[in-house]
């Protein structure tokens, strides 16, 4: 058994995985300021809410978008578990063939869900993460990751909203009942949420057009069931992309 862990901008997503089985996952708040003592706590209350057997985990792997919480996140495995992990990053096998102008600026979480729908999925793939931005990664047919888009996330928009302007309220994350609001608080779940969802559904044909044929379209990340269901184009939902990405690069490196 391994633990995965996804650390995002606004969550850290752990999981226990046995090949590419999952177990039991869990997301944290993300927090700078939190030690490494006390990330410790959370894992350690992970395995014990769940009755997980500590003493069965042979493993773990760290991806993470969040420079300053890495080594102290690591810090925080080991001494929770006794396991050194491996943090996805230069020098690490992943399988997946990246074809931008600067590999090395890939995100870690990118190329995590990029592994993990190779192996659950034929290319060409088009995958969404929609967390405090939504990524859109690009598998052409040949399985190498050629490139993709970035944009601002739902809450990220809606807070910058709210934020910027005198009179707009803070509003919850969900779908108004119809496109044209008669109120504020309407009006502004249907430019966020459902404006979102024709957002990807016209990147979604965008980049088919430029593929030159059609794709499997995948979303992950905290808001991605909240916005593909409405979206006109099938779109498979994937909570947890992320987490069997990082157990198939931990499998690859290992029997390296």
């Amino acid at each position: 058994m391994i633990l995965a862990v996804d650390i995002g901008n606004t969550h850290i997503c752990l999981g226990c995985m046995r090949g590419l089985e999952i177990g039991r996952t869990v997301r944290l708040t993300t927090n700078k300021l939190k030690t490494d003592f006390e990330y410790a706590a959370d894992i350690r209350h992970f395995f014990t809410f769940f009755n997980i057997d500590r003493s069965a985990l042979d493993g773990a792997i760290i991806s993470s978008v969040v420079p300053p919480l890495t080594n102290a996140f690591a810090k925080a495995v080991e001494l929770a578990t006794g396991v050194t992990p491996l943090i996805l990053g230069k020098g690490v096998r992943t399988g997946v063939n990246i074809l931008i102008d600067d590999p090395a600026q890939t995100g870690a979480g990118l190329v995590a869900a990029a592994a993990g729908a190779l192996k659950l999925y034929a290319p060409p793939l088009i995958i969404i993460d929609m967390g405090t931005a939504t990524a859109i990664s690009v598998i052409n047919r040949q399985g190498s990751f050629i490139g993709g888009t970035i944009a601002p996330g739902v809450a990220l928009g809606l807070a910058a909203l709210s934020s910027g302007t005198s009179q707009l309220p803070n509003i919850s994350l969900e779908a108004p009942p119809r496109v044209i609001g008669t109120n504020t608080v309407d009006s502004m779940k249907s430019g966020a949420v459902l404006g979102a969802a024709a957002m990807l559904d016209g990147m979604i044909g965008r980049i088919e057009a430029e593929l030159g044929e059609s794709a499997t379209v995948v979303a992950t990340g905290g808001i991605a069931s909240s916005v593909a269901p409405l979206c006109r184009r099938k779109i498979l939902v994937n909570d947890d992309l992320l987490i069997t990405g990082l157990a198939a690069i931990f499998e690859r490196n290992r029997r390296r």
